[in-house]
């Protein structure tokens, strides 16, 4: 069947849900109690052993094919745009998220700030921190990654949701 990487993605979230009602169901019913002078057979819950290890089977063939393909799409996928693959960009994606979030805290420092003394010895010492870079640069190069990241998210989300790929479950 022909689907998209953001269809295969919410199929795979049914078919995980779907096992884990399976393994719950079985945890359910694989055992019970039964007091004693009590007729087991009216409280014994229905289990079938043999289709319920079949049926749990049968779902985690259906997840390892799908994300199998999921991988494989993955890895030789290209987003034009930045020329690499979409497992490349799902690592790049995070790594301009990290450098997002440092830049935004440098650009937000004082050129020059008072340290707070009150952790050490009461002294009549001033210290002051300094900012050792260019704030100016650390503010354009936060706005440059914020735009590069938004770019790189909208280009991977349009891959996902337009190009298709064969899945064979």
């Amino acid at each position: 069947m022909k689907m998209t990487s953001a269809q295969a993605a919410k199929l795979l979230r049914q078919l995980n849900e779907e096992l884990r009602t399976l393994q719950k169901r079985e945890n359910n019913t694989r055992s019970f109690c039964a007091s004693l002078g009590e007729d087991v057979e009216s409280v014994r819950p229905e289990y079938d052993y043999a289709a319920m290890q079949e049926a749990q089977s049968q779902v985690e063939t259906k997840i390892r094919h799908l994300k199998h393909a999921l991988n494989c799409f993955n890895a030789s996928t290209v987003i034009p745009e930045f020329n690499m693959t979409i497992d490349e960009m799902l690592i790049y994606l995070p790594q301009l998220t990290r450098r997002m979030e440092k830049l935004s805290a440098m650009k937000d420092v004082l050129p020059k700030a008072r340290e707070d003394t009150f952790l050490r010895n009461s002294s009549s010492v001033i210290d002051y921190r300094y900012a050792n870079y260019d704030i100016a640069k650390a503010s354009a190069d936060h706005s440059a990654v914020m735009e590069e990241l938004s770019r790189a998210q909208t280009a991977l989300d349009y891959i996902n949701n337009t190009v298709e790929m064969e899945i064979e479950l």
